[in-house]
């Protein structure tokens, strides 16, 4: 292991150590958005072997945002890629550490990038800069898939590289193993983040069609092996659909909202005449606004290295591909209703080291540092120091000022996100006496609601259960499906307090 790997390796272990905080101070180990509350409820299913399960008396009351109910079977509406992997989370008791630990390797995989198309030294620079970003932070610190789909896109990138180029040193894996890898990258992203795997797989996709034309009999069976056990894996997300729905092209999605499409027109989006290029553009510009504050935290000028990137590649065709993966993602998703921008542009979180690299290769050929695989750095003294240690002041000082004033800020601005915090659990560890029991919880918000279902599992076997609002009648619905179980009322305004009887 070079000295280079080493300082990765440290790297890798702080983004852990950064992401966990996040998770922890900021976020408090809690589900927040809609998707993180599907997410934790699907992968708590598969933790207990169930794809799907039965629908509960009342549906609407037993409400789970973006969890649906379909032909008398309850399941979430997203693909199993991220839920599966949460899953074994769960089973460990280790849920909360699983996009940290997807950080630390996604940070690892960033600078080997980095090292095979522009050098130890870029790749390094790369991988800090990915563990300083707060679009980074905010992610990994979440529950949500997008580190889980940064892992795999970055696994895919440098596999292909491995397989479609000539050797590139002792870091390079067997064309074998790599081509294997590709396609198993690429296909669990397919089965994670279906749309986004297509904004992926497109610049390469044009890549293996080269290689196909132009390239020798053994690449163009890598190339096609590549492409069809990707396709084989991704495949799976038709069966789990089938499996849910018995409609292998029945979109969970629409179940829940039918206009939730890709495209353009009536059907797709909210507004009456459906998804629009105008509004396609309003998205993109204000995904762009926020992205150019919380890739770095720079202010507004987090992509100030990137023309020099640009310049710095030039004549490198690796690093223009591997570049071309976050332009192709924030097309791809013109073609989708609704941005992204709580959590920065996490639609298009998976080409996070387009960014990272294209700054990185921009700082080092401001630096005079080598950008070419196997180049080191050529020692200088007296005035040619003024070049690299100036660079490295500029860089260093922006990303103190970000980690001293943006990132704070940023992330203590995430926290009880929509209201919903530990806190809102606190009541129930002093209740054990009441349990098992179903709660009836009459509350003005859904997120008042939504964030006591931490203490439910989907089997609906859990000490406490929620029904969310009340109406004549509930109450002995409820006795009838649930014989073992005592009603109480429950008023978010009075957290202390549990009634016997709806309040007056």
């Amino acid at each position: 292991m070079s000295r280079a790997d080493k300082i990765a390796l440290l790297l890798s272990l702080l983004a852990i150590a950064a992401a966990w905080l996040v998770a922890d101070r900021v976020f408090e180990r809690v589900p927040h958005l809609e998707d993180e509350i599907a997410y934790v409820w699907q992968a708590r299913l598969m933790a207990a072997g169930e794809l799907t399960t039965a629908t509960p008396i009342e549906p609407k009351r037993f409400l789970v945002p973006f969890v649906v109910d379909y032909e008398g079977r309850r399941f979430g509406k997203y693909p199993l890629g991220w839920p599966a992997l949460l899953s074994v989370g769960v089973r460990l008791g280790l849920r909360d550490w699983v996009n940290p630990l997807l950080a630390g390797l996604a940070v690892w995989l960033t600078y080997r990038l980095g090292k095979k198309i522009l050098g130890e030294i870029t790749g390094l620079v790369a991988a800090a800069l990915t563990l300083t970003s707060p679009f980074f932070l905010m992610n990994t610190g979440s529950l949500l898939s997008h580190p889980l789909g940064l892992v795999l896109t970055l696994g895919f990138v440098l596999a292909w590289w491995d397989a479609t180029t000539s050797p590139g040193g002792t870091d390079s894996l067997p064309r074998g193993l790599s081509t294997l890898l590709a396609g198993l990258a690429l296909g669990a992203f397919a089965v994670t983040r279906p749309f986004s795997a297509i904004g992926v797989a497109v610049p390469f996709g044009v890549h293996g069609i080269i290689l196909l034309v132009r390239g020798p009999a053994v690449l163009r069976r890598r190339v096609l092996a590549i492409g069809l056990l990707a396709a084989a894996v991704g495949a799976l997300h038709y069966l789990w659909q089938f499996a849910a729905t018995g409609d292998a092209f029945l979109n969970p999605y629409t179940l829940w909202w039918p206009y939730d499409q890709v495209g353009f027109g009536p059907g797709a989006g909210r507004a009456a005449n459906g998804h629009t290029l105008r509004q396609a553009f309003i998205n993109t510009n204000l995904s762009l606004y926020v992205g150019r504050h919380d890739l770095f935290g720079w202010l507004g000028w987090s992509w100030i290295f990137l023309p020099c990137g640009l310049w710095a590649i030039r004549r490198n065709g690796r690093a223009w591909l591997t570049s071309a993966v976050y332009p192709s993602l924030l097309v791809l998703y013109l073609a989708y209703w609704i941005g992204s921008w709580t959590f920065g542009p996490r639609y298009q979180f998976e080409g996070l080291f387009s960014l990272t690299l294209l700054s990185a290769a921009g700082i080092s050929w401001l630096a005079g540092w080598p950008r070419t695989p196997g180049d080191h750095a050529v020692p200088v003294k007296g005035i040619r120091m003024a070049r690299p240690l100036g660079v490295t002041a500029v860089v260093g000082l922006l990303v103190g000022l970000s980690l001293v004033f943006y990132v704070p800020r940023r992330l203590g601005g995430m926290s009880q996100l929509y209201g919903i915090s530990r806190s809102q659990l606190a009541p129930f560890e002093d209740a054990g006496h009441l349990a098992p029991a179903v709660l009836i919880v009459h509350a003005g918000r859904w997120t008042e609601y939504g964030g006591l279902l931490e203490l439910e599992n989907p089997l609906l076997t859990s000490p406490f259960l929620f029904v969310f609002g009340g109406k004549g009648g509930l109450e002995e619905t409820l006795r009838e499906a649930f014989p073992g179980r005592a009603v109480y009322h429950y008023y978010p305004d009075e957290p202390d307090k549990f009634y016997v009887g709806a309040r007056k």
